[in-house]
């Protein structure tokens, strides 16, 4: 059974950094394709960034420069490093796994997910 758990989320000024982090049972990181969805209040699930089985990373384009995806195949966890954070990108972040090797950043290709964990970015 697949397990992901988000955490790292929490409430920061506009400007600053988080570090989300989602610890993978019954899935090793380095698989097929992980990566980090968004939805803020009102809106659809959003891709952020994936990272493929080659270590090739993906994102959208809108964050390209201030987020940063990595994984860490000892402990099974993937980051989502977060800087230069504005209050649109407010939303609840998560975790997602998929079986597919071609990590299209679209919910529908993703066969797993965590619970989320919040991000609030004040300004």
């Amino acid at each position: 059974q697949v397990q992901l758990v988000e955490s790292g989320g929490g409430s920061v000024q506009a400007g600053g950094s988080l570090r989300l982090a989602c610890v993978a049972s019954g899935y090793t990181v380095n698989r097929a394709c992980m990566g980090w969805f968004r939805r803020a209040p009102g809106k659809e699930r959003e891709g952020v960034a994936g990272i493929q089985r080659s270590g090739v990373t993906t994102f959208a384009d809108s964050l390209k420069g201030r987020f940063t995806i990595s994984r860490d195949t000892f402990q099974n966890t993937l980051y989502l490093q977060m800087n230069s954070l504005k209050p649109e990108d407010t939303a609840m972040y998560y975790c997602a796994a998929s079986e597919n090797w071609a990590c299209v950043l679209q919910p529908a290709h993703f066969d797993y997910w965590g619970q989320g964990t919040q991000v609030a970015v004040s300004s």
